[in-house]
């Protein structure tokens, strides 16, 4: 039987915003869930499995309360994540989400999404060493250099640094031309975009120019010692484990690292073994150090994602073995 829903007192302005550009939010949440959502003025009528159909109008509650001013279509989409990342455990993902770390950053609505963020803040402010490891999408980096704003600002620590290894993804880019910054710009722009994203391209440019921010290949990391520091090591599935364990000897007093990559998404030479795995089968009983495993559920961007994830990783398991 559909559910039928009318919002009042009536607002066109607010139904306009709720259902977006010739019903784009609609549709997005009809394409995410499995349901069919029809409106005539006020009215709307979901028709699909209860469970979905429920989720959705629980939706559409929630965003018409939002609709004050125009929703983004990105609004939506994290909307939807954190419903589908809550299937199964609503209760317990709104406790851990309600009590997660709140952060210090330009993004007020800064929190962890889904179960798993939560655990992966809590484990990054709770630890010196922590890795994030899973797929594209969950907010394994973003919220690392969220973290690390944050510490910056509350002046735990000195300085940011951000380093991953020089592999391309498959391709073959040849030299690039320019200076160490230049060349290693492209390798680092996830970073660099969080970065403007939690801070602001004008805060970022004097952190830059004062020192309090610092990138560098994972190749310049030999021989230094960190010292009150928040060190990120992003796409770290690309390391051996050479560069891995001496990345994890740079750390110094008072200085918090965070390790994060997708063991899916290999670029090393066929036949190199990846530093990320190994760390994680010998540090996974080391105290002092926290590892977080992401899954589909966790991914935060357009639901589209989880589901090429989801469809990726029945493809490796039905692949035979050699």
């Amino acid at each position: 039987m559909p559910l039928r829903h009318r919002f009042a007192p009536l607002d066109n302005a607010r139904l306009a915003h709720l259902c977006g550009p010739l019903d784009e939010h609609l549709r997005s949440i009809e394409a995410a869930l499995g349901v069919s959502v029809a409106r005539r003025g006020d009215q709307f009528r979901i028709d699909g499995a209860k469970g979905a159909s429920e989720q959705a109008l629980a939706l559409l509650e929630a965003l018409y309360a939002k609709s004050a001013r125009p929703i983004s279509p990105e609004q939506v989409q994290l909307a939807l994540a954190s419903t589908l990342a809550r299937q199964g455990d609503i209760a317990r993902a709104d406790e851990l989400t309600a009590q997660g770390p709140q952060l210090n950053t330009r993004r007020a609505d800064l929190q962890g999404r889904t179960t798993n963020q939560v655990a992966y803040l809590r484990n990054i402010l709770g630890h010196d060493l922590s890795f994030g490891i899973g797929p594209a999408g969950t907010g394994k980096t973003f919220l690392a250099v969220a973290c690390a704003v944050d510490a910056l600002e509350r002046s735990a620590v000195q300085r940011i640094i951000l380093t991953r290894p020089a592999v391309e993804a498959g391709e073959r880019l040849g030299f690039l031309p320019g200076d160490l910054a230049q060349k290693v710009d492209p390798y680092l722009r996830p970073l660099y975009d969080a970065l403007y994203d939690l801070m602001g391209l004008d805060r970022v440019t004097k952190a830059f120019e004062k020192g309090l921010i610092e990138v560098a290949p994972l190749a310049f990391m030999r021989g230094r010692t960190l010292n009150h520091a928040f060190v990120i090591l992003d796409e770290a599935q690309n390391t051996t484990p050479e560069q891995m364990k001496m990345f994890l000897t740079r750390i110094g007093f008072g200085t918090r690292a965070v390790v994060t990559g997708d063991v899916s998404q290999i670029d090393l030479p066929k036949g190199s073994r990846s530093g990320l795995i190994e760390a994680e089968r010998i540090l996974s009983k080391v105290s002092g150090v926290a590892f977080t495993r992401f899954t589909s559920v966790d991914v935060v961007r357009h639901p589209l994602v989880a589901r090429i994830v989801e469809a990726y990783d029945r493809a490796h398991q039905n692949e035979p073995t050699e």
